[in-house]
């Protein structure tokens, strides 16, 4: 029998991307089967009472699970705008949707100088800038900070007529929780994953099927 909690490293085993597998086998875990990464190195966590065969399935299985959620938010990033006039151009996309392309923003910058604030405008001159910290989020969270910024060419302040306009976009709550779950994570010295998100998935121990967040199937 295979030790509680022993580490064990498969030989010269390897994710479709050349990265090495770690696979960890745990007493402790009964019915469930976890991959993640870390340092470098995409970890798969097993019960202890697998049998080689099933070490050898659910490998195989939650590999190919975190190999498609690392895709899935390749292509997401794809999409974002990358560049300034990318940013832009997409903000004019956003203020007509949204705003009747009332708000009309003389230049939409990405900076790296916002330690504390996601984004920021400057009513007068029609100027927007985000963090580029906000890269690695979601593009609904981004498309909001955006948002944000945008009503604020219109209406200055946190009043009611403010978030009224940003009744419009239908993220608005999601977005604003979401970037304070990740406010309070920073404050207390709490890591993401390689990408800024999640990096984690679970599955169910045999006879139940592991599902990645956000899968379809």
């Amino acid at each position: 029998m295979t030790p509680p909690s022993k580490h064990r490293k498969g030989p010269q085993l390897t994710t479709a991307d050349g990265a090495p597998v770690e696979v960890r086998r745990s007493a402790r875990r009964t019915r469930t089967v976890a991959a993640f990464w870390e340092n470098g190195t995409a970890v798969v966590a097993i019960p202890a009472r697998f049998t080689a065969a099933q070490e050898s399935e659910w490998v195989h299985r939650m590999l190919e699970k975190l190999h498609r959620q690392g895709t899935r938010r390749a292509q997401k990033r794809r999409h974002q705008p990358a560049t300034d006039a990318g940013l832009a151009a997409h903000a004019a996309d956003l203020s007509a949707r949204y705003f009747g392309g009332r708000a009309v923003p003389t230049s939409v910058r990405w900076v790296s100088n916002q330690n504390s604030r996601w984004g920021s405008a400057t009513p007068s001159e029609g100027t927007i800038r985000l963090s580029d910290k906000l890269r690695a989020m979601p593009q609904w969270v981004i498309d909001y900070v955006l948002l944000h910024e945008l009503a604020h060419l219109l209406v200055a302040g946190h009043n009611a007529a403010f978030w009224k306009l940003l009744e419009a976009y239908p993220e608005t709550a999601r977005a604003k929780a979401f970037l304070e779950g990740v406010s309070f994570a920073t404050s207390r010295g709490l890591a993401a994953g390689p990408d800024g998100g999640e990096s984690h998935v679970e599955g169910d121990a045999p006879g139940q099927r592991a599902l990645l967040p956000g899968d379809a199937d």
